[in-house]
């Protein structure tokens, strides 16, 4: 038999299969059409035009000819416009499917709305959120990104918070060279042996190679240090608290991933100095607990406060102490913060010494030095965001409340649609004077539903929906980001009420993350289940001896033969903290969770996967 003419005949097996495809089209078509006149979003009309096109390629299949557009108005007007959406639809659906991607300068433009989903594509939907989003660009120097207005927003609302906080406690605020000198960083040799594969080196200027290479900060410790032993001549210039917001240079080469691990990052850096042990360790724990309340009470985030390993601590450090947050989507634990108690360590390196007013002895200053980076609003992202986008706590919300104009049609009158505006602005103007961060889209170039999705995937906390209906009404509708709740308020006190509704949210956020964390903290004696737990995608709390070589085995034995995700070893279990909030006491029979340890535990250590 002939193939090719076989193809082309029509083979119509019955006229009922014929006339169920072309009730199925006419149907389909109306679906698109009532999707364009309730101005759907752009995605929702795709998805219908597709399926129409799916059809109509059915029925060419079956029948041999094209499905016939006559009876709707001109046959050679319908045929244009078949062939004008056909055309659009295509170029649309190519465009589709490129996606951003961080290996090029230059990027594709996608269509509205995410493409990957949290629970399938961990990796690309955190790389959808964050560039359709709009919180990051790519750049052309690996490992390194542009903080686009709509985070480096958010990093703004937590600086301006915790400045103010340390400035209450009497922390000045400083700056001091991004360079450093290769002696003055290798000075402290623990210190540096750990940043020393991450030092980033100026080794030349122009063509010519410098005398000696300069270091970029990793951090700065022996950047402030030696400035640090040149004031201190007596107790009377103690304390030293010194803080500065600035960026630094860890040339890592694991899988980076914006915000969570980058080249170069922002933070603040606090460095001090006291004549006795007791207030330095004071201030470790009050820098500590404010680190806790930029997460609880700014980003939602509830986080474990702790003090790390001896293995995990700051090198060059007595002790760390740290507040560690959990992403369940990837059963990961990530370090939130850090404040470190340096002992004399530092001060006898680089001589920070002063008298003792009663002995007249020389005496070394007592350090600490505590930081908190950008790393913040990745884990914001991690735990809070969705599969329709950034979900973004209102404490620290760029734009607490959008304000979109609804239900202005072909018919409605010009003085209507000119008072339903004034109505919006009025309302913005209202909220904003309350202290409520509120914008009104006034973009007659973009429908409503369209607005309703572009915000929805930038994580405005509330959307605020007006209409002429709710105007004759004296109410709003507004719309939750979090939870999808729609609510109507009346106009009555309605900035009390847009401002109660935000503390709302940010409670409801917050208990989410805390179910989050609790359902994923398991406390076990038992190592299979250690094993089995961790593989669930769990953190654990166990009795642990505390030794290095002991944590060493764990989290080798621990450890996955496959990847879990790409850019994620199929590490095992570190160390992330020792909780200071004790699950139980340790006993006489408890065992190190290790079953080859036979050292006493000291205490339950949060163990996990962590970033």
């Amino acid at each position: 038999m002939d193939r090719t003419k076989a193809a082309t005949t029509p083979n119509i097996s019955s006229a009922t299969e014929k006339e169920l495809l072309t009730k199925e089209i006419n149907e389909q078509g109306e679906k698109v059409r009532t999707a364009k006149t309730k101005n759907a979003s752009k995605d929702v009309i795709d998805a219908e035009v597709k399926k129409l096109l799916a059809l109509k390629a059915k029925y060419k299949e079956v029948t041999g000819t094209d499905f016939p557009v006559a009876g709707r108005g001109s046959s050679s007007s319908a045929k244009k416009t078949t062939e004008k959406g056909t055309k659009t639809q295509k170029t649309e659906l190519k465009n589709a499917s490129k996606t951003e991607t961080p290996t090029g300068a230059v990027k594709k433009q996608t269509r509205l709305g995410l493409e990957a989903t949290k629970e399938d594509n961990l990796p690309e939907w955190y790389t959808q959120v964050i560039t359709k989003g709009e919180l990051i660009e790519y750049y052309d120097v690996s490992g390194c990104y542009i903080l686009r207005h709509w985070s480096f927003a958010i990093w703004k609302y937590i600086r301006s918070w915790f400045d103010g906080e340390i400035t209450k406690m009497g922390v000045k605020e400083c700056y001091f060279p991004m360079f450093v000198s290769k002696a003055a960083l290798e000075k402290e040799k623990t210190h540096i042996a750990d940043f020393a594969p991450e030092v980033a080196w100026v080794t030349k200027s122009g063509e010519s190679d410098l005398a000696e290479p300069i270091a970029v900060r990793p951090t700065s410790e022996t950047v402030m240090y030696p400035a640090y032993a040149k004031w201190v001549q007596s107790y009377r210039d103690l304390p030293i608290r010194l803080n500065q917001w600035n960026n630094v240079v860890r040339w890592e080469f694991k899988h980076p991933q914006p915000f969570l691990r980058t080249r170069e990052f922002l933070w603040q850096e606090g460095h001090s100095a006291f004549a006795n042990k007791s207030e330095a360790e004071k201030e470790v724990l009050d820098i500590l607990e404010l680190y806790a309340q930029v997460y609880t009470n700014l980003m939602a985030i509830p986080v474990v406060k702790g003090r790390k390993t001896e293995k995990e601590k700051f090198a060059g450090g007595d002790y760390t102490t740290t507040v560690e947050a959990f992403i369940s989507a990837s059963g990961r634990a990530i370090q939130g913060a850090t404040s470190h108690h340096l002992g004399q360590n530092f001060s006898k390196m680089f001589e920070i010494v002063f008298e003792d007013p009663e002995t007249q002895q020389k005496e070394f200053a007592w350090q600490n030095s505590w930081g908190i980076t950008t790393r913040t609003i990745g884990v914001m992202i991690m735990v809070h965001s969705d599969n329709q986008g950034l979900v973004l706590p209102p404490h620290i919300a760029c734009i607490q409340a959008i304000i979109v104009p609804c239900g202005i049609t072909v018919n409605t009158k010009e003085d209507e649609r000119e008072q339903l505006m004034q109505s919006c602005k009025n309302l913005e103007r209202q909220l904003s004077a309350k202290g409520i961060r509120c914008e009104g889209d006034y973009r007659d170039n973009y429908s409503p539903g369209w607005k309703f999705n572009h915000w929805e995937l930038k994580g405005v906390p509330i959307r605020i929906e007006v209409g002429p209906k709710d105007m004759k009404a004296n109410q709003i509708v507004a719309v939750r980001r979090d939870s999808g709740e729609k609510l109507i308020l009346a106009l009555d006190d309605v900035d009390s009420k847009i401002q109660q509704l935000l503390e709302t949210i940010h409670d409801s956020m917050l208990a989410k993350a805390q179910s989050d964390l609790v359902q994923h903290t398991k406390i076990t004696k038992n190592w299979s289940d250690f094993c089995m737990f961790l593989d669930q995608k769990n953190i654990l709390l166990s009795p642990f001896c505390g030794e290095t070589s002991c944590e060493d085995k764990i989290k080798a034995d621990s450890a996955r033969d496959q990847e879990a995700e790409p850019g994620a070893p199929a590490m095992g279990a570190k160390s992330l903290c020792i909780p200071f909030d004790q699950p139980a006491a340790i006993t006489v029979a408890d065992k190190c969770i290790h079953p080859s340890c036979t050292n006493k535990p000291k205490f339950y250590t949060l163990f996990g996967r962590s970033y």
